[in-house]
């Protein structure tokens, strides 16, 4: 069984509200998705998420499909799918960065190996510990009342009990002010994080961090700008709520760096930043060995791409602050006949074959942009 072709899709998704980070809202959100197929016509198929094209960072759908279609599908044509970490090291060999691209490429042909031998991709990957993970949710109406309101119902609903806010955009301190507010009126019933998506400087974030960890915050994800590791192991150092780093941990060599650095003492995992699963097992690694916690992060990606991460964190023993790969519930539609299942405040991890979900590819071709080989797609 070798691999015989390799094909890209870019998908644009609309949502059911808009989603605010500090560079971009999200009111469609588009997805990359990549379809590798063997000499016996099996298929294995992938998913990575983008946030408004380059405003999170140097991937861009559109590159991520010329990269793998020009420089990293001639390299896998013909290898055996069971040998995808083989196959991934040649190809990082000849191409450089591209971590979103390698990620498309390596998790499709993932997915195919466990299809293959009828198995969950999460046997890949050293077994299953957990079932379902703790799921988070993003409060973004940027009005107090509503999202308390919202909480309440979702923690009645038994659908979340950990909040996030993203309040790196507009007055920092109107913002913290807004998060005290909501944990104030939610008390003990929830865990309120807040994701600053690189947006203040060191002087806020002194300020803001206090008062944050005076209102019970249990964590602050990426306040500083990825580069400054510096700034970064200063907070860390001085307040007792825990610093999380996210779009500055992307290689194994940069959360290498905060390990050694402790720019940050705790880590969320995105296999997509990482350059795919194998590599994110590796990150994991990393962070287990210097005691950093874990959070099973999210670029937004729907069901498919859901339940690749959803599978890959449930073979790691401690995920210290939960998961948020809440993506599916933020769509208005899906790319898989079968959903994924959120209850009693976790996602429950798919464990059909391969990353255990069916493609709808009338799906697919519906939401598909038009390129180049898109009528033929399907066949």
């Amino acid at each position: 069984m070798k691999i015989r072709s390799f094909e890209v899709y870019i998908l644009d998704l609309p949502t059911i509200r808009p989603h605010q980070l500090a560079m971009h809202t999200i009111t469609v959100q588009t997805i990359v998705l990549g379809r590798v197929t063997d000499e016996e016509g099996r298929e294995g198929w992938s998913e990575v998420a983008t946030i408004g094209g380059a405003s999170y960072g140097e991937s861009t759908p559109e590159a991520i499909k010329a990269n793998i279609d020009t420089y990293i599908t001639p390299l896998i044509i013909g290898q055996a799918p069971i040998h995808f970490d083989k196959i991934m090291d040649d190809v990082s060999k000849l191409v450089r960065g591209n971590y979103f691209a390698k990620t498309v490429v390596e998790n499709a042909i993932i997915d195919l190996a466990a299809k293959a031998k009828g198995i969950p991709a999460f046997e890949l990957f050293g077994g299953q510990i957990h079932k379902s993970l703790p799921i988070a949710w993003t409060l973004a109406s940027g009005n107090t009342e509503k999202d308390i309101e919202e909480a309440q119902e979702l923690l009645q609903q038994k659908r979340h009990n950990i909040f996030k806010l993203k309040i790196g955009k507009g007055d920092p301190f109107k913002n913290v002010e807004h998060v005290r507010k909501i944990k104030e009126a939610l008390g003990d019933a929830a865990r309120l994080t807040v994701d600053v998506n690189q947006a203040w400087d060191e002087d806020t974030a002194n300020y803001c961090i206090a008062a944050l960890e005076a209102g019970g915050v249990s964590m602050v994800e990426q306040p500083l700008q990825a580069w400054d590791f510096e700034g970064m192991a200063r907070l860390t150092a001085k307040f007792n709520v825990p610093i999380m780093a996210d779009e500055a941990a992307t290689s194994i060599q940069d959360v290498f760096r905060i390990a050694k650095t402790r720019a940050g003492n705790s880590i969320a995992l995105k296999p997509c930043k990482h350059g795919g699963m194998t590599q994110t097992k590796k990150v994991v690694g990393i962070a287990e060995a210097a005691g950093l916690g874990l959070y099973g992060g999210t670029m937004i990606e729907s069901s498919l791409g859901t339940a690749a991460c959803a599978q890959l964190y449930s073979t790691i023993s401690d995920m210290k602050f939960g998961t948020e790969i809440f993506g599916p519930l933020l769509f208005k539609d899906n790319v898989t006949v079968n959903e994924i299942k959120f209850e009693n405040f976790e996602v429950v991890v798919p464990d059909g074959p391969g990353f255990g979900m069916e493609i709808d590819k009338e799906k697919v071709k519906h939401y598909a942009r038009e390129f180049s080989g898109k009528q033929e797609m399907m066949n």
